[in-house]
């Protein structure tokens, strides 16, 4: 379990947000958020999908291509590639020393060469820096037939979703926390069945809540049982999915997502100041 408070202290009250891990598979985390907003949740959805950054391909140099695939179409999928990311050792161009012309600070150069016949992965494409290669090694690129071939260097940078989709590391997205009542329910067995998140069981003809997490206020419950059951979401509780594409990890995109809020927070700050 993880476990964090937050408190802001007014006249009136004294604001406090809990955070509790439920689960966590293959990448992707569920939390429960205790004392929070609609407003302030999407905020920080918005800030991983647009503001986070992460490497991808930006520009690429085709030395040879006689593939079936347009040079465009070739450039477009090798865009696509995830690729793990180092934020530590890469500057965004517009903040690097070079003003944005490309140097070893904010670009990283990848080459790919290969003949048919065959199948090209992303696995085959060679990183200068082994903490930026593919994450999904099995990416198909293009498929080569007998004697064709592809030759060339491709140009990672790092940037934002704001700039590009595939620069956003992953997704957040989130749900109010259930409030399930259960009435006098007639077909317990029927109810139980028909959720999809098996949140319900069974026991002596009598429904109860076995897993309430789960439930992803689908309905189905409130429609099979004709209103016995009732189920809403919380206004000021949710649960919160973290979905990372291999970039960055859950919690970096999390301290990314601190840091990006201070930045603005920040930057706002400054704006402000000037209008007095």
């Amino acid at each position: 379990m993880i476990s964090a408070e937050r408190k802001v202290e007014s006249e009136d009250e004294e604001f406090k947000m809990e955070i509790k891990l439920l689960s966590k598979d293959k990448g992707k985390v569920r939390i429960h958020v205790k004392g929070s907003t609609a407003a302030e949740m999407n905020a920080y959805r918005r800030t991983i999908l647009d503001t986070l950054p992460a490497m991808a391909i930006d520009t690429v140099e085709l030395l040879e291509n006689s593939s079936a695939l347009y040079d465009e179409m070739l450039a477009h999928r090798l865009g696509l590639v995830v690729l793990k990311t180092d934020t530590e050792s890469y500057f965004i161009r517009e903040n690097c020393k070079c003003k944005g012309v490309g140097c070893a600070r904010c670009t990283l150069n990848l080459t790919l060469e290969a003949e048919g016949p065959c199948i090209v992965y992303a696995e085959q494409i060679k990183s200068k820096d082994p903490a930026v290669v593919p994450v999904h090694g099995k990416t198909i690129i293009v498929k080569l037939l007998a004697n064709q071939k592809i030759k060339l260097i491709a140009h990672a940078i790092l940037s934002s979703g704001k700039e590009h989709i595939k620069f956003s590391p992953g997704l957040m997205y989130y749900q109010g926390y259930p409030n399930i009542k259960i009435g006098d329910v007639k077909n317990p067995d029927a109810i139980a069945e028909i959720c999809p998140t098996k949140v319900f069981t069974t026991d002596h003809k009598k429904l109860s809540i076995k897993n309430k997490d789960m439930c992803n206020l689908c309905m189905a419950c409130v429609d099979a049982s004709k209103g016995e059951v009732e189920v809403k979401g919380s206004e000021t509780d949710f649960i919160v999915t973290i979905e990372p594409w291999g970039q960055l990890s859950p919690i970096e995109m999390v301290n990314g997502l601190v840091d990006a809020l201070h930045e603005q927070i920040d930057a706002l700050s400054e704006e402000i100041k000037k209008l007095k």
